[in-house]
């Protein structure tokens, strides 16, 4: 007798009965679309390449800033890095390792970046002996080791930031006014510098540029005041001081541009000299 399998037979779809219907997984699909990817016409696959279509999308969008601000943060903290070696080599023998101050050199905890930048820009910082005077001279550092080392310093304290100044927009009559208010008694008329008195000279701005003009007038170097002008008014002096380098000469040949008596008695001078010269000349008795 031959035995009858009551399994269901799992091919010949077209005869089976009613009972496949009742089948786990037997049951006909139902004619719809299969799924949202079946919808818009995408095989399974085509998932992974919508999602990874939208990362990429995404990392063009976002990842060049995330990418620069993770950049920029590296570049600070190397330029620390460096101006922190910089400071210890060549600063803190005499201002101290975290600036505080010693015995042969002040505190510039709050000397900020103003400070820092103008000291070093201008060659007065560092000196090769802590007896000797700020003078403006050379700079000791390049272009980059000033920025380490100005970051570095601004990053002991909360001193001054360096000052947005454009001479370009400033105007010089007012410029000319600030000046002779605040500087001209120290710096001179004609921006040569003199003796301001108790062993200090003002030194005459015949190099100074906007920049270091702006920082001096907002740090107070030596027995200079600070000024709490704002942003118009450096403008205006900055121009006036660049104007100072290009004096107009009406009255001839200016002499080492050290002002107006100085420039007239040399020339009253040299003119009793020739009256005196002509005077013997033509009272010869003839002979």
């Amino acid at each position: 007798m031959q035995r009858r399998c009551n399994a269901p037979r799992l091919v010949g779809a077209s005869r089976r009965g009613a009972w496949a219907v009742n089948w786990p997984g037997g049951q006909r699909r139902p004619e719809g679309p299969r799924s949202m990817l079946a919808a818009v016409g995408l095989r399974p696959y085509g998932a992974l390449v919508l999602i990874a279509a939208t990362v990429g999308a995404w990392a063009l969008i976002v990842g060049p800033a995330t990418l620069v601000a993770g950049a920029g943060q590296v570049n600070q903290v190397a330029s620390l890095d460096t101006g922190r070696a910089l400071y210890l080599q060549g600063c803190a023998s005499c201002h101290g390792s975290a600036g505080q101050g010693t015995p042969n050199g002040p505190s510039i905890v709050d000397a900020g970046a103003a400070g820092a930048d103008f000291e070093l820009r201008t060659g007065r910082m560092p000196l090769a002996a802590p007896s000797l005077p700020e003078v403006r001279q050379p700079p000791a550092y390049d272009e980059a080791q000033i920025e380490a080392l100005v970051a570095f310093v601004a990053s002991l304290g909360n001193g001054p930031a360096i000052p947005d100044v454009v001479a370009s927009v400033g105007d010089l009559a007012r410029g000319r006014q600030i000046y002779i208010a605040n500087c001209a008694a120290c710096h001179g008329a004609t921006g040569a510098g003199g003796t301001v008195g108790g062993g200090f000279v003002a030194p005459g701005l015949d190099l100074a540029d906007p920049r270091t003009v702006a920082e001096a007038t907002v740090v107070g170097p030596g027995p200079m005041p600070a000024f709490a002008f704002d942003r118009q008014q450096l403008d205006d002096l900055a121009a006036y001081v660049e104007e100072l380098h290009h004096p107009p000469h009406p009255g001839g040949l200016p002499v080492a541009e050290v002002g107006p008596v100085a420039e007239g008695f040399l020339a009253f001078f040299v003119g009793i000299v020739t009256l005196v010269a002509v005077a013997r000349w033509t009272g010869r008795a003839p002979r």
